[in-house]
């Protein structure tokens, strides 16, 4: 026996269309399969996935609640009580089972670097109704998940997604350089199956930045620790080093002591549109785990000759 479309929401059949949306968005994310591991995940999320796209479109749903599941048989211009006569009918187009595989680059990628959150979730969405009674099929959404690296240098990437079936479709995307956590990439007309020879709806990528242990981010600044020797520190040096968009090289000034911010202009997280970001260098001062006989006695010269005192007020 079919379940009952509102109780795999878990929702009251008198829900409103906001709030069967997001139970929705709660229940997508918590069973797809990209997340979840569990063995009947992938069947909860298609099963949350024709839930929603039955309740969503006001259509569908009054059907549903008049003929419950035997709702697909029927179509017509009423809904409601006299609202008309019906005539049986197949099942209206769902979305297909795969993706199109292969596509990307920028001919159909869009960055979009707006902050709000008013998109349609992985399999489902609201239809935009389009003339002549067709639907643009439901915009699809996923995570993209990128090194600071690549999120720096750009360039192409292969994003392998879960489809509603089970099975898995990949995606060529071209990320731009500079892309942030949080932006969203637009692959247009890899999403949902358009209804009544509607449209095909996009795959919105979000993009999310994984925690690095060596760099900070902040904005488009990109912020490290920069570790220098007692006498880099003290008589200033030259030091190569790696940085997220490839390798530098940093001036340390003498009498540098622990903490100081050393800047490299434009050469943090690059801007599509505008000015790039920073690269700061912190200098953190480290001392041998131990001393050889000579270190050890230079170290005792330096300390009879020198009347610094880090621990007196300057």
């Amino acid at each position: 026996m079919a379940k009952d479309h509102y109780s795999v929401l878990g929702v009251q059949r008198t829900a409103k269309p906001d709030e069967i949306q997001r139970a929705y968005r709660k229940l997508a994310r918590k069973y797809h399969p990209d997340v979840n591991r569990e063995p009947d995940a992938a069947d909860k999320f298609k099963e949350i996935g024709e839930a929603y796209n039955t309740l969503s479109d006001p259509e569908t749903r009054a059907r549903y609640d008049r003929f419950g599941s035997d709702f697909r048989h029927y179509a017509g211009s009423g809904a409601g009580p006299g609202g008309g006569r019906w005539s049986s009918a197949g099942p209206r187009p769902g979305p297909r089972p795969g993706a199109r595989p292969g596509r990307g680059g920028y001919g159909n990628v869009e960055v979009d670097l707006g902050g709000d959150d008013d998109w349609e979730d992985l399999l489902g969405g609201w239809f935009r109704q389009q003339a002549g009674g067709q639907a643009q099929g439901a915009d699809h959404e996923a995570e993209l998940w990128l090194t600071l690296e690549e999120a720096v240098r750009g360039g192409r990437r292969t994003v392998r997604l879960a489809q509603p079936d089970g099975a898995t479709s990949n995606y060529d995307v071209d990320v731009p350089a500079g892309v942030l956590d949080g932006q969203r990439i637009r692959l247009a007309g890899e999403g949902g199956a358009g209804r009544e020879g509607g449209p095909q709806g996009d795959l919105l990528l979000t993009v999310r930045i994984q925690p690095d242990s060596r760099y900070r981010l902040k904005g488009r600044d990109i912020y490290f620790d920069l570790p220098v020797t007692p006498s880099e520190a003290a008589l200033g040096a030259k030091i190569k080093t790696q940085a997220p968009a490839g390798t530098v090289t940093i001036t340390v000034p003498g009498s540098s002591s622990s903490g100081r911010r050393l800047r490299l202009r434009g050469q943090g997280m690059p801007n599509p549109r505008g000015l790039p970001g920073n690269l700061y260098a912190e200098i953190k001062i480290m001392v041998p785990p131990s001393l050889s006989k000579e270190e050890r006695k230079l170290y005792e010269k330096i300390s009879s000759v020198s009347d610094f005192n880090p621990r007196e007020e300057r």
